[in-house]
C-alpha cells in the first residue's frame, strides 16, 4: 500500500489511495482500516481520516457495522420483482455460498393460525398447513428470515430436509406442483429486537418486509409468507414499462 501523501489536496489524495488499496489489497467482506490506523499510516488528522471513511461508505464501497468496525462491502443479492427465483440460485449467482437453517418445521391445523392468514389461504379450520421458519445465510451471513405457511394438501410428504433446501424446487419437483406466481406487498420496516438478533444486526435496523400469497397454476392459494430481508444485503430490482395514463392504485392506505 502506497502511504505517501502530498499535502495539496490531502483529502482527495487520501481518497484515491484508499480506493487503490480497496481494489488491490482487499476482498469483499474484509475488515478495512480504522480511522486511527488511517490517520497513523498516512500521517493525516483523525478528522480527515473520518471524512474519507464516511465518503467511501456513502459511495457504497465500505459498510459500517456498529460496534464491530468498517468492512469492504459485500456484493448485494438482488431480488427480482418480475419472477419467483429461489434464494439458493440467487445467492450462487452472486458468488455466495447459500445455507438454510430451519428454525421451525411442523404441521398445524389451520384453526390454530391467524384468521387473516387462514382466509388468505382459503382454508377451513380443520384443514392443515406446514409451518416453516427459516433463516437463510449467504457466506455464513444471515440475510433473510422467513415465516411461511404452506397448504399441506398440496405437499403432504414435505420433509424437513426439503425445507432446508430450495422450497420452490421441492414443490415443483418431488411434489409436482405448478406455481403460477405470487401477490406481494413490500414495505420498509425497522427490525424488532428478536428478529434483529437472528439476522445479526442491531435492533431497529432497516429491512425489507415482503408479505405474499403464492398460487398454483389453477389460481389456488399455496402458501402465505412474511419474509424479512436485511436492508444492507439486498437490493430490489424491477424493470418498468412505458409511460401510461394514471389508473386507480391497487391496495389501500394503512391506518396509523
Amino acid at each position: 500500500m502506497d502511504t505517501s501523501i502530498q499535502r495539496n489536496p490531502v483529502y482527495q489524495q487520501l481518497n484515491d489511495r484508499l480506493r487503490s488499496a480497496l481494489a488491490a489489497e482487499y476482498q469483499s467482506g474484509d475488515r478495512f482500516l480504522t480511522e486511527r490506523e488511517i490517520s497513523e499510516k498516512f500521517q493525516v488528522s483523525r478528522a480527515t481520516a473520518n471524512k474519507a471513511l464516511a465518503s467511501l461508505v456513502s459511495e457504497g464501497l465500505l459498510e459500517f457495522r456498529r460496534g464491530i468496525g468498517t468492512f469492504v462491502r459485500r456484493d448485494l443479492i438482488d431480488y427480482d420483482l418480475r419472477s419467483l427465483v429461489s434464494f439458493t440460485e440467487k445467492a450462487r449467482a452472486a458468488g455466495k455460498k447459500p445455507k438454510t437453517t430451519v428454525l421451525t418445521f411442523r404441521r398445524l391445523e389451520a384453526g390454530t393460525i391467524d384468521c387473516e392468514i387462514r382466509e388468505a389461504l382459503e382454508l377451513d379450520s380443520d384443514e392443515r398447513v406446514w409451518e416453516l421458519e427459516r433463516l437463510r445465510l449467504a457466506d455464513g451471513v444471515p440475510v433473510i428470515l422467513e415465516h411461511r405457511y404452506v397448504v399441506t394438501s398440496f405437499c403432504p410428504k414435505l420433509t424437513r430436509t426439503q425445507a432446508a433446501g430450495s422450497l420452490y424446487q421441492a414443490l415443483t419437483g418431488p411434489h409436482g406442483i405448478e406455481i403460477a406466481g405470487a401477490d406481494e406487498v413490500i414495505r420498509a420496516v425497522l427490525l424488532p429486537r428478536k428478529e434483529a438478533a437472528l439476522l445479526e444486526v442491531t435492533a431497529r435496523a432497516p429491512a425489507f418486509e415482503v408479505t405474499a400469497v403464492g398460487y398454483t397454476k389453477d389460481a389456488r392459494p399455496l402458501w402465505w409468507e412474511r419474509t424479512l430481508y436485511r436492508g444492507d444485503q439486498y437490493e430490489f430490482h424491477s424493470r418498468l414499462g412505458p409511460v401510461r395514463s394514471a389508473t386507480p392504485a391497487r391496495g389501500q392506505l394503512r391506518s396509523h
